[in-house]
C-alpha cells in the first residue's frame, strides 16, 4: 500500500509549491497558466480571468478547471493564496540579497551567489513544508529493520544516493549504491521481503530508475521513491513516496535546488534511522571516526 501522506496535508502546502509538483500532469493549456503564475506570481494574481486566459492563449473554462485542479472552487481563492505565498517568500528570504529571475549571461559572481542561495533556501524551505512526516516515519521503520538497502539514481541523483549509502554504512547498516543501471537491475532482481530499495529522481520519469524500483517491488522488497512529483511514474512503483519541492529554472540553477532538497530528505532519513537505535548508532559513529582518525595519525 503506497504511503504519500494525507490529502489534507497536501492541500495545506503553499499553492506555488503544489503548482510545481503537479506541473507535469497538467494539460498544455493548464501548464501555460501555471508557468505564468510561477514566473510572475504577484502580477498574475491581480489579473482578471479573461486577461489571464488571453495571456495564456486559452479559455476562461481552462482557468477555472486549473483552479479546481489545485483544490479551489473560485479563482479569487487561488489569487488570495498566491498573494499569501508571495508574501511568505519575501519574509523567508528577507535576509538574502534581493534578486529576481534566472541566471543571466550578464550576471556578476555576486549575482550568481545571490540567485543560487535564494533557489536553495526556497527549495529547502518548501521541501520542509511538503515532506510528510508519516511517510518519513514509514521509511525510517522500513530501513531500520531491513536486512539490506539498495539505492539507485542517475546523474545528480546518484550523488544523493551515494551520500545516503555512506551515511547508513557509518551506523552499521548494510547499504549498497549502484551507479550502473544494469548492475542496479541485477541487484534489484535479487531483493526479497525484508529488504528495501530506494530510488532517487527529481522528475520521477527516469526510465532506468523506474525499472530498478519495479524489479525490487516484484521481488517483495519495500520500495521508496524520493521525487519532486508524487504523480510521476516512479511513484507508481513505490510503497512510500517522499516528495521534495525544488525549483527548476531555464538555466537549471534549480538543479542545485533539487539536489539540496534531496539531500535534506536523505539527512532526515539518516537521522531518523540513527535515532531509532540511538546507542548502537552512536557507538558505530564513534568507532568509524576512531578508525579513520587512527589511520590518518599513522597508528598501527
Amino acid at each position: 500500500m503506497q504511503t504519500t501522506g494525507s490529502g489534507e496535508e497536501a492541500e495545506s502546502a503553499p499553492v506555488l509549491v503544489r503548482m510545481r509538483a503537479v506541473y507535469p500532469e497538467l494539460r498544455p493549456s493548464e501548464q501555460r497558466i501555471a508557468a505564468l503564475f510561477l514566473e510572475r506570481p504577484g502580477e498574475t494574481a491581480e489579473l482578471a480571468i479573461s486577461e489571464l486566459a488571453r495571456r495564456c492563449s486559452t479559455s476562461t473554462t481552462s482557468v477555472i478547471r486549473f483552479c479546481k485542479r489545485l483544490g479551489f472552487e473560485h479563482v479569487r481563492e487561488l489569487r488570495n493564496q498566491v498573494l499569501r505565498d508571495v508574501a511568505r517568500e519575501r519574509f523567508d528570504t528577507a535576509a538574502l540579497p534581493e534578486v529576481s529571475g534566472d541566471i543571466d549571461r550578464n550576471d556578476t559572481l555576486a549575482d550568481i551567489v545571490a540567485k543560487v542561495s535564494l533557489a536553495e533556501t526556497l527549495s529547502i524551505g518548501d521541501t520542509a513544508k511538503m515532506l510528510d512526516t508519516q511517510s518519513l516515519q514509514h521509511s525510517v521503520q522500513a530501513i531500520g529493520s531491513a536486512s539490506r538497502v539498495d539505492i539507485f539514481g542517475v546523474g545528480a541523483s546518484a550523488i544523493v544516493g551515494l551520500d545516503l549509502q555512506r551515511k547508513l554504512t557509518r551506523i552499521g547498516r548494510t547499504a549498497l549504491e549502484w551507479s550502473d543501471p544494469h548492475a542496479a537491475w541485477t541487484s534489484a532482481a535479487t531483493l526479497q521481503p525484508g529488504s528495501v530499495a530506494i530510488a532517487v529522481s527529481h522528475s520521477g520519469a527516469t526510465t532506468d530508475t523506474i525499472e530498478f524500483l519495479m524489479l525490487a517491488r516484484r521481488g517483495g522488497a519495500t520500495t521508496i521513491a524520493i521525487t519532486n512529483h508524487a504523480g510521476a511514474p516512479l511513484a507508481d512503483q513505490a510503497d512510500i513516496v517522499l516528495t521534495t519541492a525544488a525549483r527548476e529554472t531555464g538555466f537549471r540553477s534549480g538543479a542545485l535546488g533539487s539536489r539540496i532538497a534531496q539531500l535534506m530528505v536523505v539527512d532526515c532519513i539518516f537521522i531518523g534511522v540513527a535515532q531509532a537505535s540511538f546507542d548502537r548508532s552512536m557507538a558505530a559513529l564513534r568507532d568509524t571516526y576512531a578508525a579513520v582518525h587512527h589511520v590518518r595519525s599513522g597508528g598501527a
